[in-house]
């Protein structure tokens, strides 16, 4: 009878350790993957980060919105011209430059509407080069070394059926939490330049209305948030090259579940850090 007990223990056994080890060896790989990846999204411009996506949002952009922003500025024009006028007591005293100012106003907005894709472009090359001169300095590998699990087989064989139970619980809440978390990590950096797309292809409108002191302030502050979308860029690099350094610190030895939970909590923070990136990069640039 304690043969047979024996038997189904070691058998047990062998199934509970063989779980462990299957879903601690693949636990990594979907967030070193993510991780890695980072750093070349967030240097990658607009235009080479999906060159079809790119040419369709122009082509919106020139073909159905300049004709908007074209509205938006006859009517801010006007309202400027008029404006103008009241200014000079009705005409009362009047001077003929003020036509030539107004003109030159308007001629410089036309000007805008018409190169305003070019202008936003100028504005993320400007950030990517900013993220391409910070990704040789922050340096690290952000790849998770898992190399000690393979030495941890023999320690689980000597455990016995109530801790690898609690183990492989373990295990498996780990395996679904860092499968989550490179979810997350793929939603923050493609999320990022999903509206990025969506941001320039609005571009003529908030440009439209430089033409006036007072309407300007949407065009200035929409300046402002392509400034902190693509800078967001770089604080993003910054979090991962964090991340590497904390990630490198730790050591697979004695409890290698506590080191794996200690793996976990840092790429929480990741996920935290990189979710605050965009408020904090607008926060600096004063965009709202």
């Amino acid at each position: 009878m304690d043969f047979i007990w024996e038997s189904i223990t070691e058998e047990l056994k062998k199934w509970l350790v063989g779980g462990i080890m299957e879903q601690l060896s693949g636990m990594f790989d979907a967030v070193n993957r993510q991780v890695g990846d980072v750093a070349a999204q967030v240097g990658t411009s607009p235009a080479d980060f999906s060159p079809r996506i790119f040419l369709m949002i122009q082509n919106i952009s020139e073909s159905v919105i300049i004709p908007i922003a074209g509205i938006i500025l006859t009517i801010i024009a006007c309202y400027e011209l008029i404006q103008m006028i009241i200014e000079h007591n009705n005409l009362a005293n009047f001077d003929t430059w003020i036509f030539f100012k107004w003109v030159f106003k308007t001629f410089v907005a036309v000007m805008l509407i018409t190169n305003c894709f070019n202008i936003t472009m100028a504005v993320f090359d400007v950030s990517q080069h900013v993220i391409s001169g910070a990704g040789g300095l922050v340096a690290g590998s952000t790849a998770i070394d898992g190399s000690a699990l393979e030495t941890l087989e023999e320690t689980l064989m000597g455990m016995g059926i109530g801790p690898l139970i609690g183990l492989f619980l373990q295990s498996f809440l780990l395996n679904i939490t860092m499968w989550a978390l490179s979810i997350i990590i793929f939603i923050i950096v493609y999320g990022r330049m999903i509206e990025i797309y969506l941001v320039v292809s609005l571009a003529p409108i908030p440009f439209s209305t430089f033409g006036n002191r007072e309407q300007s302030q949407m065009g200035q502050n929409y300046l402002r948030s392509l400034l902190a979308l693509g800078f967001q860029g770089f604080l993003i690099l910054v979090c991962v090259g964090i991340y590497a350094v904390l990630i490198q610190g730790i050591s697979f030895s004695g409890d290698v579940i506590a080191s794996i939970w200690g793996v976990v909590g840092y790429t929480v923070l990741l996920c935290f850090t990189l979710f605050k990136t965009g408020s904090l990069a607008k926060g600096v640039f004063s965009a709202h």
